[in-house]
């Protein structure tokens, strides 16, 4: 491209040999436009937008705002590593019960991350105040590290510098909706709660209120946790986005800005630049989906429940008892839907089934690589069949990309799916790698959920 710049340059002095315009002026202009030529072919996104859509970087990408997550080895390797910690998200999910002091839906991965997760920009306060703030679709609150924190990272939220910052009382409606909550007695002052998280760590935040910028969209008084302390690896650096369905998520606070809806469209793994959208609102979705019915379990009222009613592998129907994934009121088990699993989750009983209808339709001899215990030469690859999820009203057939991982060697393909190894686990997750050039669109309102293929990179 600056070959082609500076080859305009010589022709312009070829026709005007004597002629002074190739001043600094002039070659001004064509620096700018090489400046501009440059842009345009960034391939990572500015992460503005002239709409309500947020772009989504995963905190592993080459698009990454954190220098220190960036990849040193394949994308092969950072996924195992990334997969190698799913039990870890599974765990949280499993104690996501409806009890005041329930144990949080983990948030993302901080200093060290041990899950793989996407972040979006957004500003909070009056002036904004950039945050890059990891997303979670199964976590209901907003936490951002504040300035003066014990245990934080170095970037963080200021809230002596925004105009409209406040923490929220002990005595109001919404302290008693923030889980953990310690407030003193008798109830007055800050609203103070503890939470742990990640199994290993634990913050403590003052609710507080404050605007909240999505892109073009502003929510005025928003609701968040202003951590002033933390202890141990897994506090995200600059904090958590909640788009869970719990009284304290995006969703909840912004219902009549974004009527319950979004959607998300996370890009494949294989994509050098890894990025995509956030879409908030039901202004632009998708209008060819199709959709499944959205449940709720009381038991686990925060996540994102679906009826998974099968799985084929082939034209063969995987041998599956309809009560190991379907939902169930008693025991909060069932299928959910996750953006902070890597790879998708069955319990033990579905994922053996799984594992061998597959096998038997593929050549081996199978070996094991980290996470995956489904592993064969490449050169076997076409025969590998397809996948079909099995959902009330969809069915949705995995491509191989969404099916298969290679070894960071190129000579092994992995089924890219896992057993939740518990026995006692009555929660299976449709992750991330099974999501990837997906739209995925949450209507909360409708109670339902739209799945549409799309080119997400």
């Amino acid at each position: 491209m600056l070959y082609g710049f500076l080859q305009d340059s010589v022709v312009f002095e070829q026709i005007y040999p004597n002629s002074e315009v190739m001043d600094s002026t002039i070659f001004a202009i064509f620096f700018l436009a090489f400046l501009s030529a440059t842009r345009a072919f960034d391939p990572c996104p500015s992460l503005e937008s002239e709409n309500s859509d947020l772009s989504i970087i995963h905190i592993y990408g080459k698009c990454s705002p954190f220098e220190s997550q960036k990849p040193t080895s394949s994308w092969t390797t950072t996924v195992l590593n990334m997969a190698s910690k799913d039990h870890q998200r599974l765990a949280y999910l499993s104690t996501r019960l409806t009890t005041q002091f329930a144990t949080p839906v983990p948030i993302a991965p901080g200093q060290v991350v041990n899950i793989g997760n996407y972040v979006v920009r957004v500003r909070i306060g009056q002036p904004g105040q950039m945050m890059f703030m990891v997303l979670d679709i199964s976590a209901d609150t907003a936490w951002v590290p504040c300035s003066g924190c014990t245990g934080c990272s170095s970037h963080v939220f200021t809230p002596n510098t925004s105009a409209s910052y406040g923490p929220v009382d002990c005595g109001t409606s919404e302290c008693t909706q923030a889980r953990g909550l310690s407030c003193p007695t008798p109830t007055t002052g800050s609203c103070l709660f503890n939470q742990s998280y990640g199994g290993d760590s634990s913050f403590s935040a003052t609710l507080s209120s404050d605007f909240l910028m999505l892109a073009n969209d502003t929510l005025p008084g928003y609701l968040f946790g202003c951590i002033g302390a933390v202890s141990g690896k897994s506090i995200p650096p600059q904090g958590l986005l909640g788009l869970g369905r719990g009284a304290l998520s995006v969703l909840s606070q912004s219902e009549t800005f974004y009527g319950g809806v979004f959607s998300y469209c996370l890009p494949s793994f294989r994509s050098y630049y890894f990025s995509g959208t956030l879409r908030l609102g039901p202004v632009g979705q998708p209008k060819s989906i199709k959709y499944t019915p959205l449940l709720k379990n009381p038991r686990r009222p925060s996540l994102y429940f679906v009826n998974l009613t099968g799985v084929s592998v082939g034209r063969v129907k995987v041998p599956i008892a309809p009560e190991l994934l379907a939902l169930n009121a008693t025991t909060g088990g069932g299928t959910i839907i996750d953006s902070g699993t890597v790879i998708s989750q069955f319990v033990p009983a579905a994922y053996n089934a799984i594992k061998e209808t597959f096998r038997n339709q593929t050549q081996g001899p199978f070996t094991s690589l980290g996470a995956f215990d489904t592993c064969f030469t490449v050169t076997h690859e076409d025969l590998a069949p397809k996948v079909t999820l099995h959902f009330t009203g969809l069915n949705l057939v995995l491509p191989m990309e969404n099916t298969l991982i290679h070894s960071s060697a190129g000579s092994l393909a992995c089924l890219a799916m896992a057993s939740t190894n518990n026995a006692n686990s009555v929660l299976n997750v449709i992750a991330s790698l099974q999501q990837q050039n997906l739209r995925v669109l949450f209507d909360i309102t409708n109670s339902r959920v739209g799945i549409a293929r799309e080119n997400c990179n």
